[in-house]
């Protein structure tokens, strides 16, 4: 985090391991079910946060189920992410017809609510959608789980001057970006780009061939820079 925030990303997004996630592709759930087996929990998730966040200044976006959220208790959840430093919260199991409540209770915490819509959403679901979203509209490239692609739909550009109209929120992508030539073409009409199985597939290629933290961020840095060079 560290790395990248010195090359001015406009924040990072950070992952709770969770056992059934929803639209995580192979790759993040590996990670997952690695950080799991080693016993990760969401404590040292926060300490760590913690300790970032005094020499951090970028934002930081909690990546978390909402069935860890309501085990530990929404505002509890949400008092403990906002003291350890986070600045909003991406929760892909949060239910439309829960999500004004939360939103509410993350807005007493200072913490803004990402709201996910996909392809498939209809008009009406993405205009309620875009009225609850307090950060930004983070638009999936595709119906299904996250992982890298070839190449983007077809339909992408438009869905997301659609959302634009719709919302005047942010409209960040993510969901298959992982080359500097799809950074440039959606960049062109989005406000971002969220990258993370690539990113995750270089650390894990790294641990798996023996390399230790140094490495992995070196990995990490290397990876953010040539997608950053797709910035319009």
């Amino acid at each position: 985090m560290r790395r990248v925030d010195a090359l001015g990303v406009a924040g990072v997004e950070v992952g709770f391991p969770y056992s059934d996630s929803i639209a995580d592709g192979p790759v993040i759930q590996t990670s997952f079910t690695r950080a799991l087996e080693r016993n990760l929990k969401v404590d040292e998730v926060f300490r760590t946060i913690a300790e970032v966040r005094r020499t951090v200044t970028m934002p930081l976006v909690a990546m978390v189920s909402f069935s860890i959220v309501t085990r530990i208790g929404v505002d509890r959840f949400f008092e403990r992410a906002s003291a350890a430093g986070f600045d909003g919260l991406i929760m892909a199991d949060l239910s439309l017809e829960e999500a004004p409540r939360v939103a509410e209770q993350a807005a007493a915490r200072h913490l803004r609510l990402i709201m996910l819509t996909a392809p498939t959403s209809s008009a009406e679901r993405r205009e309620r959608i875009a009225r609850i979203a307090t950060g930004f509209i983070y638009y999936m490239s595709v119906a299904g789980t996250t992982g890298e692609r070839d190449r983007l739909p077809d339909d992408l550009i438009d869905n997301v001057r659609q959302l634009r109209e719709i919302g005047r929120k942010p409209v960040v992508v993510g969901f298959g970006i992982s080359r500097p030539e799809h950074v440039r073409s959606v960049c062109s009409v989005a406000d971002g780009v969220i990258v993370g199985s690539a990113i995750v597939r270089r650390m894990l290629d790294v641990v798996d061939a023996g390399g230790d933290e140094c490495a992995v961020a070196d990995a990490v840095e290397a990876c953010v820079r040539d997608l950053l060079t797709g910035l319009p």
